[in-house]
C-alpha cells in the first residue's frame, strides 16, 4: 500500500533510545516530521540526524515535531545518539513493520545487489495526523532545511 499525500499516517507505537514507548496519535504538535533512514551509524544517515539536531531549535519554533525512525534495537539508537550528539528523537522498529506500512521498506539495489531494506522517506503530517507532503529518494545532505523550508511555507499558505 502506498500512501498518498491528503490521507491520514497510520498510528504507530515504538521505543525511543530511552525505551519509552512513543504513540504518534498522542503527539500534540501543529507539524510532526517522520524521516525514515535505513541505518544507525552509517555516513548519510549520520549527516541527516545531525542536521536535524542542528535544526531541532528551529523545527520547535514552528512547533513541528521530528521523528527519525529505522531498524536496529533501541540500544543502537542510544549508541547512535552518544557518538554523533544526535538530539533528534530516534524510534526502533526492530521488524520494520511500521517502515513497512509507510511504504517506506522494500527492495533496494546497492552495487548491483538486491536486498530488503529502508529507503530514505520523510512525511510531514499536520496537527490531525493527515500527510500533507511526502519526499521519497531523499538525498541526505541538505533535507532538514529543505523540510524546515516547506513548513514555513506551508504555514503561510493558510
Amino acid at each position: 500500500m502506498n500512501l498518498k499525500e491528503g490521507e491520514k499516517a497510520p498510528d504507530f507505537s515504538l521505543k525511543d533510545k530511552d525505551s519509552n514507548l512513543i504513540k504518534l496519535s498522542l503527539i500534540k504538535a501543529e507539524y510532526i516530521v517522520i524521516y525514515f533512514y535505513p541505518k544507525d551509524n552509517t555516513s548519510g544517515c549520520t549527516t541527516e540526524g545531525k542536521e536535524f539536531t542542528q535544526d531541532l531549535e528551529k523545527f520547535k519554533k514552528l512547533n513541528a515535531e521530528v521523528i527519525g525512525i529505522s531498524g536496529g534495537d533501541e540500544e543502537s539508537k542510544k549508541k547512535f545518539c552518544e557518538k554523533h550528539n544526535l538530539k533528534v528523537r530516534l524510534l526502533s522498529d526492530p521488524d520494520f513493520k511500521i517502515s513497512d506500512k509507510y511504504s517506506a521498506y522494500g527492495e533496494k539495489i546497492f552495487l548491483g545487489r538486491k536486498f530488503m531494506g529502508i529507503k530514505r522517506t520523510t512525511f510531514i503530517l499536520d496537527k490531525n495526523k493527515k500527510i500533507i507532503k511526502i519526499y521519497e529518494d531523499v538525498k541526505a545532505n541538505g533535507h532538514s532545511q529543505e523540510v524546515l523550508e516547506f513548513i514555513k511555507i506551508f504555514r503561510h499558505s493558510f
